[in-house]
């Protein structure tokens, strides 16, 4: 058993995310598409400080590219939306992976309104009935007769209603406009489904998608695997070594850790590399807060000796960090984080408070790959000029010299 330092399995897990190499050429409409397929799976959140998080994920591996062909991948019927690690984009192939919670979502908690759905059975099937004969509907489309929302906790009637269609799989999201979800019947987004023909076992998909849980992360422990979609929480150590003697995955060590680790097959041939450092990740550039590489605090934090936490749900004034806090990833490491905004109008990309972690040595390859990675997240979002509030000296110096050495 081959014994991998930690940033060996750094590596790995960054060539399964994407994350290994910066893009060598112009993006196209298909490199959307295999960029999710890779990670298996895209978070989708409305927050846009910045870019919203999903085109935020896609930029952060693809590089300038154009955000509306994610929309047209779901449109097109390339992807689907449902709740696998949270609201997620998922390649429409991979529906009968979560299929099996539409059926029985008993065990989906808040996001599926299991007594809401009791209370107003017959509201939701009138609804339901009313969309098969009108149509594709948006919550937007009905009158909320008490005023503005004050969040998902007073929702009007039929935005819960289509909720409830929505995690029982019998509506789907058709497309998206202007990020607002258009319902359509399930039978008229995915006709080619019928369940009886195409549904597989539950045990069969439980084990497919354990698979695709390792697939993404490159480097697995029993104690990761079940946050990815969001599996039922048990002990999955002999799950995983089930899957090494198919040869599935390869057992590793990692210095400095105890728990049995696994390395998917599809990236046996790195290892060597990333062991003797002839492979290592040369991408410099921000992640959204809701990136699979961060989105599990305590795999961050194995990984990376990260510790994160999105913050915009925690009041102002007992934010550490800022609002919409970008981490940073700079060849292999997490080396800080940004507090950025988008500033639209202005053109100014802002970066309220970039902070490095402790440890972090402010060089002139550092800065000049930091400067160049905002610059390109600026241009991207059509805000070209960056403007840092406030940075350590030492970093403020450093792109200070960077900016003049290329005058």
């Amino acid at each position: 058993m081959k014994t991998l330092p930690l940033s060996a399995a750094r590596t790995l897990h960054l060539a399964a995310q994407g994350l290994l190499t910066p893009p060598r050429r112009k993006a196209t409409k298909a490199d959307v598409l295999d960029a999710i397929r890779r990670m298996a799976q895209l978070q989708i959140d409305t927050i846009h400080v910045v870019a919203r998080s999903p085109y935020l994920v896609l930029f952060s591996r693809l590089g300038a590219y154009t955000p509306q062909w994610l929309d047209e991948h779901l449109a097109e019927g390339q992807l689907f939306e449902y709740w696998s690690h949270e609201a997620c984009f998922v390649p429409i192939e991979d529906y009968g992976l979560l299929r099996h919670r539409m059926l029985d979502p008993s065990g989906m908690g808040w996001k599926y309104a299991a007594e809401w759905h009791k209370k107003y059975r017959k509201e939701i099937a009138r609804l339901l009935e009313q969309i098969r004969a009108n149509g594709p509907v948006r919550s937007a489309d009905f009158v909320r007769e008490a005023g503005k929302s004050n969040g998902w906790w007073d929702w009007k009637p039929e935005k819960r209603h289509l909720e409830v269609l929505f995690a029982i799989g019998q509506l789907m999201v058709a497309e998206r406009r202007n990020f607002h979800r258009v319902y359509d019947l399930t039978e008229r987004v995915l006709p080619g489904w019928n369940d009886q023909r195409d549904l597989q076992p539950a045990e069969a998909v439980a084990q497919e998608v354990l698979r695709r849980s390792c697939r993404a992360l490159g480097v697995a422990r029993a104690d990761w695997v079940a946050d990815y979609y969001r599996l039922p929480r048990r002990p999955y150590v002999d799950a995983l070594h089930a899957l090494a003697d198919e040869g599935e995955l390869i057992p590793v060590r990692v210095d400095g850790w105890k728990q049995d680790t696994y390395v998917h097959h599809e990236f046996a041939p790195l290892i060597d590399d990333a062991i003797n450092g002839k492979l290592t990740s040369t991408v410099t550039t921000l992640l959204s807060p809701f990136d699979p590489v961060v989105w599990d605090r305590k795999r961050a934090a194995a990984l990376f000796d990260f510790d994160y936490a999105i913050e915009c749900y925690t009041p102002a004034a007992k934010r550490k960090y800022g609002y919409f806090v970008l981490p940073i990833l700079s060849r292999g490491k997490l080396v800080g984080r940004a507090d950025a905004k988008a500033h639209r109008t202005s053109g100014i990309f802002e970066l309220k408070a970039v902070h490095l972690e402790p440890g972090v040595r402010v060089s002139g390859r550092l800065a000049a790959d930091l400067q160049r990675a905002f610059q390109r997240c600026a241009d991207w979002h059509g805000t070209p000029n960056v403007q840092i509030t406030s940075a350590p000296e030492a970093l403020l110096e450093a792109l200070a010299a960077q900016e003049s050495a290329e005058a």
